[in-house]
């Protein structure tokens, strides 16, 4: 596609960071065009790229397109105690909001800390979760998915937040770097090696 002009560059989406090494080697032994971006999932909650896959893309000078940074709507500012999702149906059935559960429990306690946060910067929680993922040098750009003209406004809003130490420091308070507050939650799967006995003895 890219040598009959019908694209300028490609790139690989939740590729581990072995896996993207591999194909900039593949690159440049065969003498191919090689991958120029990643697409993966970072956020607040999901920051265990932040140990490998992010410094790779670095090291290959390679652009990072973020999905979820909301944390599949649990930044976003509508997530509470007392008011539980109902919609998302496939989220549901997966019990990513299933409130009884001890790691939404823990989502919970880091929402309300982090809404104390954004309160003191004067912002809504979903700024600070947008504005989170655009502070790490790597980022390049985080996917929105805005519902409502509403949420595309506050969406833009987080383009003219910069994070301080500070602030950033608090973060890290709550979820360590390089952590992932569920770690199920985390994409890709593993290898089929992993989770199958008969491969992983082959």
């Amino acid at each position: 596609m890219q040598r009959a002009g019908k694209i300028l560059h490609f790139g690989t989406s939740t590729f581990p960071a072995h896996s993207i090494v591999e194909g900039q080697w593949i690159a440049r032994d065969r003498g191919l065009s090689r991958f120029m971006t990643e697409q993966v999932t970072y956020s607040i909650f999901s920051r265990a790229i932040e140990a490998d896959v992010l410094p790779i893309t670095q090291q290959y000078r390679m652009g990072v397109l973020v999905w979820s940074p909301l944390a599949n709507g649990w930044l976003a500012g509508t997530v509470t105690r007392d008011q539980p999702v109902t919609t998302h149906r496939a989220a549901l059935a997966r019990n990513d909001f299933d409130l009884t559960l001890l790691e939404n429990q823990r989502k919970l306690d880091i929402v309300d800390a982090l809404r104390d946060i954004a309160a003191d910067l004067q912002v809504s929680l979903a700024e600070l979760g947008l504005a989170f993922a655009t502070s790490h040098p790597a980022v390049t750009s985080v996917l929105v998915g805005p519902r409502t003209p509403e949420h595309l406004r506050q969406n833009l809003k987080a383009a003219d937040l910069t994070l301080d130490d500070a602030t950033l420091d608090k973060i890290d308070q709550l979820v360590a770097p390089g952590t992932d507050v569920a770690p199920q939650d985390r994409y890709p799967v593993p290898p089929k090696a992993i989770t199958n006995p008969r491969l992983r003895r082959r």
